[in-house]
């Protein structure tokens, strides 16, 4: 797959750098390069991110890095079996438990939740930072959840981390995930408080908390780019005689918000 110019290889990380040091010069550049392009894809196209793992893979399979974010972008495009076994492999190489977590939501993926529960409770927690921690808080919920126990996974998220007043990099996503477990139960005026709790706390719009409260207030939101459309092809028909492209509903929506 081609390389654009701008790509260097030097982008990546200095930790990654110096692993890829055992490799043959121009070797260890086209693995840099094929790393960068997983990074920079993955969020945006985790296809063409997977592909490019897939090279830096044939190139380097025996650098923990690369294995790594082959796991990682095999885990965007939901190939969880395959994302599970680099994860494995590069936590064999390094000893970390950093990817403890993600391999837990792997077995969630392949539709294992009890063995995803049985590494919630294992050792490997506690060596985990507070992020880990807290992710693997919230794999658990999700793998209660994925066994129909609402009430189990909602007392899995009552935590220090969900009480905290303080915002850390966490904090919008548990937040979220309670107050969608909350919903999920039943308890609608819980869940919306944590919902705007979450808005609060999401700062660079990883979730979409703010919809999610918008939903619980009967907000809705109309497609304007759809509704140009509309306009371009009818005119002022189907009722939209001011041409504004909103009818009188998506007005009193405006007033609102």
């Amino acid at each position: 797959m081609p390389i654009p110019e701008d790509v260097t290889g030097e982008e990546i990380d200095k930790d990654v750098r110096q692993e890829l040091q055992s490799l043959p010069k121009t070797l260890a550049e086209d693995v840099a390069k094929n790393l960068v392009m997983v990074a920079r894809l993955i969020d945006e196209d985790p296809e063409r991110a997977y592909a490019y793992s897939r090279i830096a893979l044939r190139l380097a399979s025996r650098v923990a890095a690369v294995r790594e974010a082959a796991g990682f972008a095999a885990y965007a495009t939901q190939k969880y079996g395959e994302a599970l076994a680099e994860f494995r492999a590069a936590r064999r190489m390094t000893g970390t438990v950093e990817l403890w977590p993600l391999m837990a939501d792997c077995e969630r993926g392949l539709g294992r939740p009890e063995k995803a529960l049985d590494m919630a409770g294992a050792p490997e927690v506690q060596k985990l930072d507070k992020a880990g921690q807290v992710e693997m808080r919230l794999v658990a919920a999700g793998a209660r959840r994925d066994m129909g126990q609402l009430d189990a996974a909602i007392v899995t998220l009552q935590s220090p981390e969900l009480a905290s007043n303080s915002v850390q990099p966490w904090t919008a996503r548990l937040r979220y995930a309670y107050a969608d477990a909350l919903l999920a139960a039943g308890r609608e005026g819980e869940a919306r408080e944590w919902f705007a709790k979450a808005v609060e706390a999401d700062r660079d719009g990883s979730t979409d908390a703010s919809d999610r409260l918008a939903e619980l207030d009967g907000v809705e939101f109309t497609d304007a780019f759809a509704e140009d459309e509309d306009e371009d092809e009818d005119g002022d028909q189907d009722g939209d005689q001011d041409g504004t492209g909103r009818d009188e509903r998506g007005a009193q929506d405006d007033d609102k918000d």
